[in-house]
């Protein structure tokens, strides 16, 4: 499992009561439904590393600053939420209403995390930071339900083979693994960016 970063002030209980909504809608569209679950979550997972990313580089080309190596740091989170999502479709098989809230929940996400990152760049990492502990709790759910029905450990995707160099025999149990350690260290990271952002700070003021 990983470590519950507790709030310590406003910013960071407005970043986790967005999680724990999100966290309800998610359980209670899916259940036990990890599979989908990964899908629509992942696409969601994609959008902030991009948007930071994007938002960053901009930033620095207008202020002709150095942005610290943040941008290929994001900008890799962002890939490797894609390379989540390109091997759930494989497993999972999303229908068309799964489809549709892809694209629903990319869009309504992509906006509002755009403006999040403009104004509150330290929220928004202490969101993501979070984001990335449920995502945790989720797949370590998902690795509970398929290691007590192996029925369900199906053989890895070629693509997840591939990405993450697994053994030509890997199976699903490998994959949620080695994504589960994806996201403990995103959580990791974009925690920690948060508290660079409150670092620089408190040297401004």
């Amino acid at each position: 499992m990983i470590e519950h970063r507790k709030p310590e002030n406003l910013s960071d209980f407005i970043a986790l009561s967005i999680t724990k909504f999100l966290r309800l809608f998610a359980d209670t569209f899916f259940a036990k439904r990890y599979g989908h679950r990964a899908v629509v979550l992942e696409t969601v997972a994609g959008v902030p590393g991009m948007v930071a990313g994007m938002w960053i580089h901009l930033k620095c080309l207008r202020k002709m600053e150095n942005d610290r190596g943040w941008i290929k740091l994001l900008l890799d989170e962002a890939e490797n939420e894609r390379m989540h999502l390109m091997t759930f479709i494989e497993i999972a098989k999303p229908n068309w209403l799964e489809r549709g809230m892809i694209l629903f929940a990319q869009a309504l996400f992509w906006h509002f995390y755009f403006i999040l990152y403009v104004f509150f760049p330290r929220t928004a990492h202490r969101l993501v930071g979070y984001f990335e502990e449920e995502a945790v709790i989720s797949y370590t759910g998902y690795l509970e339900q398929v290691e007590k029905n192996p029925a369900l450990n199906i053989p890895a995707p070629q693509i997840a083979i591939d990405y993450w160099k697994l053994k030509s025999d890997a199976k699903l149990i490998d994959v949620i693994k080695v994504v589960r350690e994806d996201e403990k260290g995103h959580s990791v990271v974009n925690h920690g960016l948060a508290d660079t952002l409150d670092k620089d700070s408190k040297k401004n003021n």
